[in-house]
């Protein structure tokens, strides 16, 4: 069974390639959650979170790192799982990208509302590059 998923779920070079390049991008936003990009993070953090900013932070980062390296490890039906995921992940933090236009926040460089509102439109490019890289889309069909 495990094998005729694995032939189902087949993924070209280009999308492996896409899914080292994204799983090694979560893994070291992860680490910057955890360091270097702590408070820049904390901007994107929504007022209407129940956790105090910080450890909200803490926690994403701790599930961006979890979440790369499962991109990067997976094969199979779990390769799928994991873009549906991540795409559902990406979804979930959307606000937080919302919060950062609404509220004219700078951090990572989007210091002007068109930057901020180009920033929005990336969150979708995001979810496809997680389903696509992965096989989910495939798996649809």
């Amino acid at each position: 069974m495990e094998t005729a998923m694995q032939e189902k779920t087949h993924t070209t070079t280009l999308q492996n390639v896409a899914r080292g390049v994204l799983g090694s991008f979560m893994v070291l936003a992860g680490t910057g959650h955890l360091t270097f990009s702590r408070q820049e993070f904390q901007a994107q953090v929504p007022d209407f979170v129940p956790l105090d900013k910080d450890t909200t932070v803490l926690a994403s980062g701790v599930v961006e790192i979890g979440l790369g390296l499962a991109l990067l490890t997976l094969k199979g039906k779990n390769r799928v799982r994991m873009g549906i995921g991540l795409a559902a992940f990406y979804a979930a933090v959307f606000p937080g990208n919302i919060h950062q236009y609404t509220h004219h926040i700078s951090a990572f460089g989007l210091d002007t509302d068109t930057k901020r509102l180009g920033r929005l439109f990336f969150q979708p490019v995001l979810m496809a590059w997680a389903l696509w890289s992965t096989g989910a889309l495939q798996k649809r069909k």
